[in-house]
């Protein structure tokens, strides 16, 4: 069987491609599933797409009528799927549930840091022979709040590094992680963490509930100095009312990895044509923000585990078997 893969990286095709010899054929393409690619699956019983993929209910019947029985999407999150036409489809969806937390947890540490340290501005800097330190004033994370919101695997590991750091640990989640209490934090409401973190990391998935968690309430009661990393999903963040307190001079610094409307932007050179996303451009344009193109997973790590458990999805569907990757199981 030939298995067809959307959204295939250069790094990643040759780890898919080796992981499936001996088992499947595969097609790795570089364009990602829209509406406009669906037609290309036609024919294939078995689609693997990337986090950005666009499953709508729309792609969806365009697969299902190609003959696409069975889709492996290789993430853990499935914000973008529409599982209830889906599963009327009878279209088996399976996903990653996990993989190395320690991935996404040090880049938005790497995040953090290159705010506080003004990394990025100095680099830039240097490369010009301007070895000047003014503006480049950081401060200690030792003895400094660290917010965790969400303390699951990657909340966890990200919370093991703020201790590190010697952190006082504030946590928010709908259970607490006995892991996380152990190192000395300290769960709260999410009000109280806003109020009191220095440093504000995101960590939980995107549901109607959380979405634009970090919306203008939530922003105007942090610290003014406060740095905020988002290394999960970008609908957390009302990106337009964060663009509003970044143009008062709040915060410190803020580190993104996801965008609310990344997709169709993120994974595609856009250098050369630009954009037509007013919000995103000026974001871009604040001195103390990073934005990064929704990498944190991206390392051969994380990478390979990912693979592996998609190989295993495909596996698992062809033997008529479920998982707790199945998020449409067989009928």
């Amino acid at each position: 069987m030939e298995i067809l893969a959307f959204g295939v990286q250069s790094d990643e095709k040759p780890l898919i491609e080796a992981a499936f010899a001996g088992q499947h054929d595969v097609r790795c393409l570089d364009v990602f599933l829209t509406e406009d690619t669906a037609p290309i699956a036609a024919g294939h019983e078995v689609v693997s797409t990337s986090v950005n993929a666009d499953l709508s209910g729309a792609v969806l019947r365009t697969l299902a009528a190609g003959g696409t029985r069975m889709i492996a999407q290789r993430s853990t999150g499935f914000n973008n799927i529409d599982l209830e036409v889906a599963e009327r489809l009878s279209l088996r969806v399976a996903r990653v549930s996990h993989y190395s937390p320690h991935s996404v947890a040090e880049f938005a540490w790497a995040l953090a840091m290159a705010v506080n340290r003004r990394i990025v501005r100095a680099v830039g800097r240097t490369r010009d022979f301007d070895f000047r330190l003014d503006g480049l004033l950081g401060r200690d994370m030792h003895g400094r709040t660290a917010g965790v919101v969400g303390t699951g695997k990657i909340g966890e590991a990200f919370t093991r590094i703020a201790h590190g750091f010697g952190m006082n640990l504030l946590g928010w989640d709908v259970e607490e992680n006995p892991a996380c209490t152990a190192l000395g934090m300290t769960y709260v409401d999410k009000e109280r963490l806003l109020a009191e973190a220095d440093l504000i990391s995101l960590h939980v998935p995107l549901l109607p509930a959380t979405h634009h968690l970090i919306g203008a309430p939530a922003l105007a009661a942090m610290k003014d100095d406060a740095i905020l990393v988002n290394s999960s999903r970008g609908g957390l963040v009302d990106t337009r009312a964060l663009v509003t307190e970044l143009r008062a001079g709040r915060f410190t610094g803020v580190g993104l990895d996801v965008y609310e409307a990344e997709a169709g932007l993120f994974y595609v050179d856009k250098s050369l044509e630009g954009i037509d996303d007013d919000t995103l451009a000026r974001l871009v344009t604040f001195p103390n923000v990073i934005v990064t193109s929704h990498q944190a997973y991206y390392t051969s790590d994380a990478v390979g585990q990912i693979i592996e458990a998609t190989v295993r999805n495909v596996a698992d569907y062809l033997a008529g078997r479920g998982s707790e990757n199945f998020l449409v199981p067989a009928r």
